[in-house]
Parts: structure tokens; C-alpha cells; sequence
């Protein structure tokens, strides 16, 4: 053989051996090898009667998908398809979006951005990842399809449902990744995620190189995350030809996303729907919470058949309506059997998929049928769809996130919804069949006093967490960033500042090294602060612990009927010295007791949170040890005032040194800078009048309060940040006279404050003992 034989026969043969098809995983390698020579096999090496074997990337018809569907093969497990599989394909061929698949395919294939708006329960958010996962074929590219959802709660629902619809195990090849859980694999090939996750994805990635399509749904939300994600799409398709990005949404002014898009084609697809009838009440209400329980159980006792889905703010809300539902209904003899389920986005997966069950059967063959409440927040607004619902109870309230620049001041409020979110609530009761609709405020209120749709979350949110994500991604003109709503100047400004004093930025703007690791951490910036700087004081695993603990919901449980013996087991976890120290002696007692459940009830702690709290530990930990931090522990000390405590302290004002109120002549605290009058929110554990104080929630109601407390000392807070406490820009309080003493004392270089100080401790300590 010549040489020159010898080489094309070695180049032929490492061709054949070096490429396998990813879709056939499952089989032998001699059966996965693409041999383009091979005769028997296509050009991704695919058996001839393989169901995708006549498949090309971009150029599938809706026939050829519909086909491999119906198939007996799974043509992504190479299993057969099972019963259960075929039955669910059945409902989906009666989706209304089914039918558009012809129409989507040829837009997607001839344009990069597609603009669909389809109504709720068109089936948009579990279908068209689905075609596009026949078009694309991502395997082959070996990229992937997303899926952005703005909840942590829909990715993971959907995710499971798509799982299901393609006969696959989820975590494999369909899976979810949202904060602090990622539940795919090598595998997966089409991700759901919250959109705040692709975002973080882009920080390490700035072109998305793995993923061949994109999907932003539920872009009518407006949330932080999708905004910002809809201006770097815009950056990335001028880079990137070969990137597919549909924009999806159940109500949208598709308008003004087509004209951001540079003129995107518009696809619209109808929902499955029946009349509703709206009704109003005559008077405004003067309780909505009340009056939302004795509608549904006036619907109960008198209406015909169907479950009922009823709109609250909150956690706490739609659990105190539960129980209130579910007494009353056991008071009503002549009713039928209900079943009420809640529905929020920190409920455990196995309680969110009880919404799908079936309404209780009658208790008598000739008796009143049984009946599904389902009490949600507005995430059953548009991401989830709940089949069987006939009748919804509507409040005209949602809990929203508002800042206030002036005073730094950011809040989730109880406020009217807009009229959109209205519309999408009363479109719940026509899915199955004709439904009513039970608005719990006036007529006019809806026509003269709900906007029309609700403002973008960038326009009422503080923005440091953004700016922060933008430079990391090598975005520095913030000003001249494609925003679809650009955010007012003072936010932007004031989020600069934020990002200054912390460290982050430099005097010019420009994002330092320690602001790049901040990036890296998927927590609001003080905490980032605050854990990268932890090892220096000695205690970043107790850091992290609280860290860890400040993102999860609350993990104290005060039951109504038993406040007293839960205020008596809050107790002897309380340190004197303030809130987040209490909650690090929670978690030490947790993992003491084996992580324990009956633990956690007998002690009245939410063991979701703690559970969910040692998650987020866990996964906070691996950013600490990518970013090379130290984790380290002071030797424990019992005494409050001991070296173990006060590192604690220390580390914390590191990062809050922003949220800190200092204690005025008249009993109440003003928070520094902004002059803000505040009070200690009554479940606070500081066992005494602290001077100075950090905080890391800033609560509206009647009264302003700061909850989650901790006394810190002014010599810390000038350590800590000395440019932030400049007291030529401080304006003029009992703070501002008391830092001066204390600057005027260290500039003559005397240390009678510290030892004032410790003389201070050491008598309150003793006091304590004595008691």
C-alpha cells in the first residue's frame, strides 16, 4: 500500500472511531459510532430505522416530529414508550399549540427571534421546548435547549411534567436548574431554570455557547432577571447566528417586544377557553382575607360541581386561610367532602404536586360531590395551569417588591394588582368549562383604579445586584444598555454608590477583584461581602451557617394557638446580643440533633427551612472553596461577650455596615445616613438597649420596623468602612456626635472607649450569671 493510501485509510479510521452519537448513549459503543461510509447508518450515524433517522438539524417538519412521537421507540432513550406515555400524548395532541406546530416551525426556522404570545393553557411553556428539541436536536450539536421561568417553583413543576410528556427521568435528559438546585446531568439536553440562573450562567459564559435555543417565558412578568436577559439576547444573536430565541408570554404588549427585537415576527396562539362570568361585590370589603374565606365556602355549600382556586399574598396567609377553610367545612354537615392545598413557592415539591390530585369522590353514592380548593399566591396566575378549576375567588391583591432610593429602603408590600393580572386570574375558571369569576372589589375599582398592567420590576427594585451582574458580564456603559424600560437615575446611582463603599467598584467604576468574586456568589452583595471577607475574622463557617439562613423563609414556627410554648422553645436558643446569632444557636442544635424531624416540631422550628437552609449551606460552601476562602472556626466560647461571639458580630458588620441604626435619646433607632425612624420588630431576641445595631430587613406596616437584629460597636463600623462613614457627609444626629467622640478619642490615641467598653460587657455578663 502506498503511503499515501496508508494515510487517507489511518485518517478514515480515526474519523470513524472519534465520533459517537450522543442520542444512543445507551447502546454499545460499535452501535453509537457515526461512520458516514457505513450504509446502514445516516450522517449522525443513526440506524436506518431509527426514529430519527431522516431528521436534519433546522429543517424537521411537524410531520416527521409527530411521527417519531408516535412512534414505539423512544427515540432519546432507545426504550420502548410506555403506557402511560401514550396516554399523556393523546392530551397533548388536543393542546391548542398543537396545532400552530407547522406555523412555529416555519417561523423558527426562518428567523432567529420569534415573539409568541399564547393564552393561558395553550400548553406554550410544555410543548414548544419540545419542538424545538426535534428541530434543534441539541444532542447531536451537543448544546442545549432552555427554558426561563421567572419561579423557582414553575421551573421545577414544568420540568417535571416535560420529564413525563417525553417518557424520560427528570435530572436526565430533561432537567431544572434555579438557586441553590441543580437537578441535571451530562445528559440533559432540555433545561428549565429560573432566569436568574441563565443570567449567572452568562457571567462565566457571556455567549451562552451551550445552548443551540433559548426561551424567555413568561416575559409579560418583567422581573429583573428576564429584562436584563432581553438585552443581552439582543448582544448575543448579533454574535451568534446560530442561536434561536423565542420570547413566550400569556399576555404581552407584543407591540413594543417586536419593536425591541428589530421587528420579530409575531405568533399568536389561541388558548383553550370557556365563558366566564364576572362578578363584582356592590361595597369595597373591609377585610379581603375574610371575605375570600366566606366566599369559597358560600361556593361550596351552594355551587355545582368544580374545584375552586382562590388568589392570596403570602405563605402565611394562605395557610391561616387553609386551616380556617378546613374548620369551617368540618362545621358543614349538609356539604361535601373538601379537600384545601395550598400553593407558594417555598413549599416542598411533594406538597406542590398535591394540586394536581383529584377533588375528594362524594361521601354517599347519591350525596353532594367533594370539592378541590387550591389557595395560591399569583404564581397560578399564568406559570402554573390547574385543571378542574371552575370557580376563582380573586382579592385584587399581590404581594410586590418596592424601593425607595431616597431612603435605601426596599419591601415586599401588599398592593392592588393591574388589570392584566385580573383578566389572567378570571381566565382560570374557563379551562375545563364554563366558569365564574368572584372579584372581592367594586366595578368602578377595576375600570377607575387598577393600572393596566403591572409596572417592571426593574423600575421598583434596588439595583445593586444588577449593576453587579452587568460589569461582570463586561458591560460597563449602564447608561447606554439596551433596557427595554430604562431605570431611573437615582436607582442607578444609588446603586453605584451601594457597590462603592462596598468594595466592588473602584472611584472610576470599574469592577475590582473582589467585586469579581463578589459576582460569583448568587447572593445580594453585603452577603457576598460579607462571606468573602469571614475568614479574615476567623469564623466563615458560622458566617456561611448565617448566611445560609438569612435566604431561607423563617425557621421559628408561632402557631396561633400555642404562641406561648413556642415563644418558651425560641428562648432557649435566644443570644442576648441579637437575631442572627440566635439563629446560628438554632442550626448547631439541629445538626446536634441528627437533622432531625420530630426535633424541629417539638422544639417549634420549620424543618423546611433548616433542611432547605443546610442546602443552600452546602452549596454556598463549594462558591467559598472555588474562590479558594479559607473555612475556618474560632474555638468555641459560651460567654456572649467571648472571642467567639464577637468575631461573629465583627464579620457581620463587614457587609451591613450600610444597615445600621443607632439608638436616639428618645427610646427609638434611627437608621444612619437616612435618618429613618425605626423600632426593633417585636420578635427580636436583643435582650437589652444596644447603641448601634445592624439589620437585615427593613419592614413597612404602620410603623416602620427592622427585623433580624444584632448590637455591634462603633469602633467596628468605622474599621469596617471608613469611606462610608465620612462624617462630613453625615447628616446631623446623636449617631453622628458619638462617632465624633470616638474619632477625636483615637486621634489623641487613647483607648478609654475600649476599655469603657469591656468594662461594660463584663458587668452585664456578670449580671446575667447572678440572674
Amino acid at each position: 500500500m502506498s503511503d499515501r493510501s496508508q494515510k487517507r485509510a489511518k485518517t478514515d479510521k480515526s474519523t470513524s472511531e472519534v465520533q459517537e452519537n450522543p442520542y444512543l448513549a445507551h447502546l454499545p459503543r460499535s452501535e453509537r459510532l457515526v461512520n458516514p461510509s457505513n450504509g446502514g447508518t445516516n450522517v449522525y450515524g443513526l440506524p436506518a430505522d431509527h426514529p430519527l433517522a431522516n431528521f436534519e438539524i433546522g429543517k424537521t417538519t411537524a410531520e416527521q416530529a409527530e411521527k417519531a412521537e408516535e412512534g414505539d421507540i423512544n427515540p432519546f432513550t432507545g426504550k420502548d414508550f410506555s403506557g402511560r406515555y401514550k396516554k399523556i400524548l393523546t392530551g397533548r395532541r388536543k393542546l391548542p399549540v398543537n396545532k400552530h406546530r407547522k406555523e412555529f416551525l416555519d417561523l423558527v426556522q426562518n428567523n432567529q427571534v420569534v415573539i409568541l404570545v399564547g393564552e393561558t393553557g395553550s400548553g406554550k411553556t410544555t410543548q414548544i421546548p419540545q419542538f424545538l428539541v426535534f428541530d434543534e436536536l441539541p444532542a447531536f450539536k451537543g448544546k442545549k435547549v432552555a427554558c426561563t421561568q421567572p419561579r423557582r417553583l414553575a421551573a421545577m413543576s414544568v420540568a417535571q411534567r416535560v420529564a413525563e410528556e417525553m417518557d424520560v427521568v427528570l435530572g436526565e435528559e430533561v432537567g431544572y436548574n434555579i438557586r441553590f438546585e441543580d437537578c441535571t446531568s451530562d445528559k440533559t439536553f432540555l433545561q428549565y431554570m429560573t432566569d436568574g440562573m441563565l443570567l449567572r450562567e452568562a457571567m462565566n459564559d457571556p455567549l451562552l455557547s451551550r445552548y443551540s435555543a433559548i426561551i424567555l417565558d413568561e416575559a409579560h412578568d418583567r422581573t429583573l432577571s428576564t429584562d436584563i436577559l432581553m438585552g443581552l439576547m439582543k448582544e448575543i444573536i448579533r454574535k451568534r447566528a446560530d442561536l434561536k430565541v423565542v420570547v413566550m408570554s400569556a399576555t404581552l404588549d407584543a407591540g413594543k417586544f417586536q419593536k425591541y427585537f428589530d421587528d420579530a415576527p409575531l405568533m399568536n396562539v389561541p388558548g383553550r377557553t370557556f365563558p366566564v362570568e364576572i362578578y363584582y361585590t356592590p361595597e369595597p370589603e373591609a377585610d379581603y382575607l375574610e371575605a375570600a374565606i366566606f366566599t369559597a365556602l358560600q361556593i361550596h355549600r351552594s355551587e355545582d360541581a368544580g374545584d375552586i382556586l382562590l388568589f392570596l399574598t403570602g405563605e402565611e396567609e394562605i395557610e391561616d386561610a387553609c386551616r380556617k377553610i378546613k374548620a369551617e367545612a368540618d362545621q358543614m354537615p349538609d356539604a361535601g367532602p373538601l379537600k384545601v392545598l395550598p400553593l407558594y413557592s417555598t413549599l416542598p415539591p411533594q406538597a406542590q404536586k398535591r394540586i394536581y390530585e383529584e377533588a375528594p369522590p362524594a361521601k354517599t353514592p347519591n350525596g353532594r360531590p367533594g370539592r378541590k380548593i387550591v389557595v395560591s399566591t399569583n404564581i397560578a396566575e399564568t406559570s402554573l395551569t390547574i385543571d378542574g378549576i371552575v370557580y376563582v375567588i380573586d382579592p385584587g391583591f399581590s404581594k410586590q417588591k418596592v424601593y425607595n432610593p431616597r431612603i435605601r429602603v426596599e419591601s415586599l408590600l401588599v398592593s392592588p394588582i393591574s388589570k392584566a393580572s385580573a383578566q389572567q386570574r378570571s381566565g382560570r375558571a374557563g379551562r375545563t368549562r364554563p366558569g365564574k369569576c368572584f372579584r372581592l372589589y367594586t366595578e368602578n375599582a377595576f375600570m377607575k383604579e387598577l393600572i393596566e398592567t403591572t409596572y417592571p420590576e426593574i423600575l421598583r427594585s434596588n439595583l445593586g445586584t444588577v449593576v453587579l451582574q452587568l460589569k461582570k458580564l463586561g458591560i460597563d456603559d449602564l447608561v447606554h444598555f439596551d433596557f427595554m424600560d430604562p431605570p431611573a437615575p437615582e436607582t442607578l446611582m444609588r446603586a453605584l454608590e451601594l457597590l462603592n463603599y462596598l468594595g466592588a467598584l473602584d472611584d472610576d467604576g470599574n469592577l475590582t477583584p473582589l467585586g469579581s468574586t463578589m459576582a460569583d456568589f448568587p447572593v445580594d452583595p453585603q452577603m457576598a461581602k460579607m462571606l468573602i471577607e469571614s475568614p479574615r475574622y476567623g469564623c466563615s463557617n458560622e458566617i456561611l451557617s448565617i448566611v445560609a439562613l438569612l435566604n431561607v423563609p423563617l425557621v421559628f414556627v408561632r402557631p396561633p394557638s400555642e404562641r406561648k410554648a413556642a415563644d418558651e422553645a425560641k428562648a432557649q436558643f435566644e443570644h442576648p446580643d441579637g437575631d442572627h446569632l440566635t439563629l446560628l444557636n438554632v442550626y448547631h442544635a439541629y445538626k446536634t440533633a441528627g437533622a432531625d424531624q420530630k426535633w424541629c416540631y417539638d422544639n417549634y422550628c420549620n424543618f423546611r427551612s433548616l433542611k432547605s437552609a443546610d442546602n443552600v449551606r452546602s452549596q454556598l460552601k463549594r462558591y467559598m472553596e472555588r474562590a479558594d476562602l479559607d473555612l475556618v472556626s474560632m474555638p468555641f466560647d459560651e460567654k456572649p461577650r467571648g472571642a467567639y461571639y464577637t468575631a461573629i458580630r465583627q464579620a457581620l458588620t463587614s457587609g451591613f455596615f450600610m444597615q445600621v441604626a443607632h439608638q436616639e435619646r428618645g427610646g427609638s433607632y434611627l437608621t444612619v445616613k437616612d435618618n429613618q425612624v425605626v423600632r426593633l420588630h417585636p420578635s427580636s431576641c436583643l435582650d437589652h438597649v444596644a447603641e448601634w445595631v445592624v439589620y437585615n430587613e427593613f419592614v413597612l406596616t404602620n410603623q416602620n420596623f427592622i427585623r433580624t437584629v444584632t448590637e455591634v460597636r462603633a469602633e467596628w463600623l468605622l474599621d469596617a468602612a471608613p469611606g462610608y462613614y465620612d462624617l462630613s457627609t453625615f447628616p446631623n444626629c446623636e449617631g453622628k456626635r458619638v462617632l465624633e467622640k470616638l474619632i477625636e478619642r483615637r486621634k489623641r490615641g487613647g483607648s478609654d472607649d475600649r476599655r469603657d467598653r469591656d468594662r461594660k460587657d463584663k458587668g452585664r455578663d456578670s449580671k446575667r450569671s447572678r440572674r
